[in-house]
């Protein structure tokens, strides 16, 4: 048999080579095989384009057409587990949004045709349960209702600017963006939306001395503080500043479906 032997310090070298070639294409370890957050949502920012009128509804009936790759894409969350040693606050936060307003969209369209999304009975073996504590969606193989994404939302990032952000899938609530939330531009996204609800006389009327409110600000009064922090709040958005002693009321607040059709006088804010 014929043997060759390599020089005592070409051999070590070689097996140097060797493995970092191997550890080259191997998977980082620390690199769990999952989509990016990003590339994740935007089978759903491209629903949002096709079916978000320019003021802000939702076309509930286009959506019904695509419920299909609705579907897909809510059924794409099972596979995912945003976790915070792997995902940023603001890759969370988005994810989070998106997957609420997937997830209430849809509601909605299963239930289809219904004047507001609160007339959506879930029925159980128990009973029948809202459209707010029903599963809505399952994420990473656990079950969530959309109060429960709410509420981690909430106290996760205390930041209130969500309550513009949520699809609540009512007429007095803020109008839906057109795309996704992704982390790159969610602080932009957030206060785009922030400062469009809070300046349209539809859901909020602003003077310098008097504040008629949408009841959203009274519902989450614990997000955005006492009456300083709120006016405070508010002055960072408005158009017109607010003074310090400026009267604050609250309008009622229209369950009506937040679909295609635009508000009738009927369905305008009044006094609560």
């Amino acid at each position: 048999m014929r043997h060759s032997f390599l020089p005592s310090g070409l051999f070590p070298l070689l097996l140097s080579l060797l493995l970092l070639a191997s550890m080259s294409h191997a998977a980082p370890v620390n690199a769990p095989n999952r989509p990016e957050p990003e590339l994740l949502q935007q089978p759903w920012s491209a629903l949002l384009r096709l079916h978000v009128t320019t003021d802000g509804r939702l076309d509930y009936v286009g959506l019904l057409a695509d419920e299909d790759q609705l579907f897909a894409y809510l059924q794409s969350l099972r596979k995912v587990r945003p976790q915070a040693e792997n995902w940023t606050p603001d890759q969370l936060k988005a994810f989070w949004i998106n997957t609420y307003n997937a997830a209430a969209a849809n509601l909605v369209i299963e239930n289809y045709p219904v004047a507001s999304i609160n007339d959506i009975r879930i029925k159980t073996i128990s009973g029948y349960e809202s459209p707010w504590e029903t599963v809505a969606v399952n994420v990473g193989g656990q079950n969530y209702s959309l109060n429960q994404i709410e509420q981690q939302l909430r106290q996760q990032f205390h930041d209130p600017r969500i309550h513009f952000a949520l699809n609540y899938g009512a007429a007095s609530a803020a109008p839906m963006l057109a795309e996704a939330y992704t982390s790159p531009q969610l602080n932009q996204q957030l206060d785009q939306q922030t400062s469009r609800f809070l300046n349209d006389p539809a859901f909020n009327q602003l003077s310098p001395q008097q504040l008629r409110l949408s009841a959203l600000f009274h519902s989450y009064a614990a997000d955005f503080g006492a009456e300083p922090q709120l006016l405070a709040f508010i002055n960072r958005y408005a158009h017109t500043p607010v003074l310090p002693a400026a009267s604050i009321e609250y309008l009622s607040f229209s369950w009506a479906l937040n679909g295609r059709t635009p508000l009738s006088d009927g369905q305008a804010l009044g006094r609560k």
